[in-house]
């Protein structure tokens, strides 16, 4: 009861001066929904990556050309990485399967009658679907002999075919392609299941060609993107295995001397797991010490409303005390009310910082949140300690206070 007492008084207290309780708690409210917020996207986008990655393969491992350097600085990448490096990978390399050469040049226009869109053009070879577990709902995949005589065929995404060809057949009409060496048609010979998401691609609005049509008639391209290849096991120790049989059949296809660097990287899920966790860590500590400086504002905020109530309650203080209230009475009185205060800025906070972390979702359409009840705790209970530590000096000045000398005050 006496809690209970202590607490609605700290409420009326702060109702005699709304604006100045407001002003106080800002700072408050911003620390913590900065807090929410950077929890919720940091947890989002954790779980999205985690999703994402898991879409790959645990057993994923990518080749991709080397960094080009002139004095000191990266300028570019090396275009080392040659059709014949991935046909070399999947008979040389029994610790790997589904070796899968891809060139992409991001949005290209397609054209069909009168609808246009865009979509990524990816060129690759038969093993690109296998290696993804993505099928081919209508039609066939592209083929060995599609590759071999750079065929102008096209394996149209979900997406791609609706905005093109709505609910009609696609099969076997022909589409307009613009690359980098004008436009070409070809012949659509199958659609692919709806997926969503292969790692970082919405292969939903992707089409997929042969890669030696894709370098040689579209792009003008003599190098391919990035090699992509499974190990034969999720294992640690076959995709060792696997990393060193690529790196060593590249070296000796390229040509590296002992000593010499690679011209080349290979990276397995994992590294890139890896360095994602060490970014996002970085991007955490960067938001958590803006909401803590916020905090502190708020503190020295909720500091200075305090001190200004003792000053104005000193006769109310010195009554207390005539009738038999102790120091350790009022201590706890000012204590609770500072508690009060900041609880009220964090729960405005909370408010705030969800509704932050979803408007930037509705805006960028990219990022993912999520809001936990680890982070609205954690919130919470952060602006709770910073309204107990605020008001630890204005609850000692007030339980100081020499009871007659209160009483006087004027």
């Amino acid at each position: 009861m006496f809690f209970l007492r202590i607490v609605l008084m700290a409420f009326r207290s702060l109702r005699i001066h709304p604006l100045r309780t407001i002003l106080a708690t800002g700072g408050v409210v911003i620390g913590v929904a900065a807090v929410v917020a950077a929890m919720s996207i940091l947890e989002g986008t954790r779980a999205q990556m985690s999703d994402r990655f898991a879409s790959i393969g645990s057993t994923k491992l990518f080749i991709t050309p080397g960094l080009q350097r002139d004095r000191g600085r990266t300028v570019g990448n090396v275009l080392t990485l040659k059709l014949e490096d991935a046909d070399a990978l999947a008979t040389r390399c029994p610790a790997l399967k589904n070796v899968s050469p891809q060139t992409s040049t991001g949005n290209t226009l397609l054209k069909y009658l009168g609808k246009n869109t865009y979509a990524n053009v990816l060129g690759t070879t038969e093993t690109y679907a296998d290696a993804n577990n993505y099928n081919v709902v209508d039609g066939r995949f592209i083929k060995r002999d599609d590759i071999n005589g750079e065929g102008s065929v096209i394996v149209l995404g979900a997406k791609v075919k609706e905005e093109l060809f709505a609910g009609r057949p696609a099969l076997d009409e022909y589409i307009k392609v613009t690359g980098l060496l004008g436009s070409r048609a070809f012949r659509v010979i199958g659609v692919m299941e709806k997926k969503g998401n292969i790692g970082f691609t919405d292969v939903d609005r992707q089409a997929i060609i042969p890669i030696t049509t894709a370098m040689k008639k579209l792009y003008g391209l003599d190098a391919v993107g990035v090699i992509l290849c499974d190990a034969i096991t999720p294992n640690q120790k076959d995709i060792d295995e696997a990393k060193f049989q690529i790196k060593k059949t590249m070296r000796q296809r390229h040509r590296i001397r002992p000593g010499q660097k690679d011209d080349f990287e290979v990276q397995a899920q994992g590294e890139f797991l890896k360095q994602f966790s060490q970014f996002q860590n970085i991007f955490a500590v960067v938001l958590y010490s803006i909401a803590g400086i916020s905090l502190v504002v708020g503190g020295i905020g909720i500091m200075n409303i305090m001190l200004v109530a003792v000053t104005e309650r000193t006769r109310e203080i010195g009554v207390r005390m005539a009738m038999g209230a102790r120091r350790g009475d009022v201590l706890r009185q000012f204590l609770v009310e500072a508690a009060v205060v900041s609880m009220l800025g964090g729960g405005f906070g909370v408010l705030l910082g969800w509704g932050m972390a979803k408007a930037l979702q509705q805006l960028t359409r990219i990022l993912e949140v999520s809001t936990t009840s680890s982070a609205v705790i954690l919130a919470l209970a952060m602006a709770t300690v910073t309204g107990l530590i605020s008001g630890i000096y204005p609850a000692y000045k007030a339980s100081k206070l020499d009871p007659v000398e209160a009483l006087r005050y004027e």
